[in-house]
């Protein structure tokens, strides 16, 4: 694909709070319409995870877990619920730090982030003081963001990207940032080797997770507090006839320099 020279980002405001079950390509589709502003062939549709995994029923009540002598023993350690601790567990295949308040494992899908993913923002709790509800990440990102892409490519009439959104942290840096943990009708990766640059040399090692890319823009627009703004329509990026999955940058365990 070639580089654009100019994208726009669109936030859809006032987007309904979403329910187990709710058909996301429907609601999202809607809304665009709904504002004057549709969906066209060649858009990308960014959606906050949080949306996905509400309306894939990830919502766990805290009451209904048993912390396991492991999930007791690690949440004294780094100071955590071990109801919490259990559920990360549980999402987890690898605990990579486990310090006084961090938790970093990776998970089934091979994302290596804080808490398995696991979130109580912006989530509805029975007790508003008390956290007593978790959210989960979708079981398995790319297969969403490929079901909400057919959803939307049915409505549309062309070709739609999808990304799902997950604010993470990053090992070298502070505060957190958009990374795309589910990706479909979009490269997640950019592979450059063999072009040149702009004095003929060929370039040897340059990729581009083109997919984070995407993810950490739209994100901006999203927010993290109570702007309600969890789909942000992405134009101009011409992804006719392209195709990726967020698992594509998922550097392998034999590859991890610093775990």
């Amino acid at each position: 694909m070639h580089t654009p020279t100019e994208l726009t980002y669109r936030a859809l405001c006032d987007f309904p709070m979403v329910e187990p079950d709710d058909d996301l390509a429907h609601l999202v589709h809607e809304r665009f319409d709904a504002e004057g502003t549709p969906l066209e062939t060649g858009d990308v549709v960014a959606l906050a995870q949080k949306i996905v995994s509400k309306a894939e029923g990830r919502i766990v009540k805290l009451g209904e877990i048993t912390p396991s002598q492991r999930a007791q023993t690690l949440g004294a350690k780094v100071d955590k619920d071990p109801r919490v601790v259990e559920l990360i567990l549980s999402e987890s295949v690898d605990v990579v730090r486990a310090i006084n308040g961090v938790l970093i494992t990776e998970n089934h899908y091979g994302l290596v982030m804080a808490n398995a993913g696991l979130d109580m923002s912006n989530i509805e709790h029975d007790d508003p003081v008390a956290d007593d509800t978790a959210l989960l990440l979708p079981v398995d990102p790319d297969a969403s963001a490929r079901s909400i892409r057919a959803g939307l490519e049915a409505r549309v009439g062309g070709h739609v990207g999808v990304i799902i959104c997950d604010s993470v942290g990053r090992a070298w840096r502070e505060c957190t940032v958009g990374l795309a943990i589910g990706v479909s009708g979009v490269p997640a990766r950019l592979d450059l080797r063999g072009d040149h640059d702009l004095y003929g040399r060929e370039l040897k090692v340059s990729e581009v997770a083109l997919g984070d890319s995407l993810a950490a823009a739209a994100s901006v627009l999203m927010g993290e507090r109570d702007e309600g703004r969890p789909v942000v329509r992405i134009r101009g990026l011409a992804v006719e006839g392209t195709d990726g999955q967020a698992r594509d940058v998922v550097r392998p365990r034999e590859r991890d320099l610093f775990r």
